[in-house]
């Protein structure tokens, strides 16, 4: 949470409302705020003290700071993120706890789709169930998985560690990408976030809107994948010139 005065409401009554019959252990982060989000978040924790909540305040050290002093305090077998300007559907949690626990795939990360967005190219659905499976190569084509839809087992943190606090732009792709390594991954073909108030995921809203910033987090995360050996140097030389073709036709995709 950063200054999240008008959202940071509807993002902890989305997880109040969740009709999964779990127990959530909610851990808010706030980067320092200089606004009213620190009060409301305090009443809110007043009027449902039924609710188990940590409320953390910290400078402010940007967003994979704040996740990461969340990961850090989190117990729980299974980790979600909420950005503070973002809503989780009811549902959101039983859809994909409902997949961890009955699927016939080992998943280890469940993402989902949000502001009925809808799955393409190159994720596809091969059965009954809406799961489409997520590889390194894949997210270089498309990332997929918004933060705030990401449910994960508490294993990525061992096998894994934690975001790249130096990086401010996509930082979340930097790290779904390294979970890749030694982790099933999967997508859950259903809308069930609001995120940005529902705008474009690229060029309206939050960090995104930096194209230009966002462009040097993409082409950091394809480097390191390189610099890994998680891909060829024909592989890399290709995903850069996509990544780049992608770069010069954003700002028109954004203005339709």
């Amino acid at each position: 949470m950063f200054n999240a005065q008008e959202s940071i409401l509807r993002a902890l009554h989305s997880v109040k409302n969740q009709t999964y019959q779990g127990i959530f252990d909610i851990i808010v982060i706030d980067d320092g705020s200089t606004d009213q989000s620190a009060a409301l978040v305090k009443d809110f924790m007043h009027q449902h003290p039924d609710l188990s909540i940590q409320f953390i305040q910290q400078k402010n050290k940007g967003v994979s700071s704040a996740r990461n002093t969340g990961l850090k305090l989190a117990k729980s077998e299974y980790i979600a993120f909420l950005d503070a300007d973002d809503e989780w559907l009811p549902e959101k949690t039983e859809k994909q706890m409902h997949h961890f626990k009955h699927s016939s795939h080992a998943i280890d990360f469940l993402v989902t789709l949000r502001n009925n967005e809808a799955l393409t190219f190159p994720y596809q659905c091969n059965d009954q169930n809406q799961l489409a499976k997520m590889t390194l190569r894949k997210m270089l084509i498309r990332m997929e998985g918004q933060t705030s839809t990401a449910i994960f087992k508490r294993k990525i943190l061992e096998n894994t560690g934690f975001f790249d606090e130096e990086q401010k732009y996509a930082e979340d792709a930097n790290y779904w990408m390294r979970i890749s390594e030694n982790n099933k991954m999967y997508i859950l073909a259903a809308s069930l976030v609001k995120t940005g108030g529902g705008k474009k995921s690229f060029g309206e809203s939050g960090l995104s809107a930096n194209l230009k910033e966002m462009e040097k987090g993409i082409q950091k995360n394809l480097k390191e994948m390189y610099i890994n050996r998680r891909i060829s140097a024909v592989e890399y030389n290709l995903f850069w010139i996509y990544s780049k073709f992608k770069y010069w036709i954003r700002p028109i995709r954004a203005k339709l």
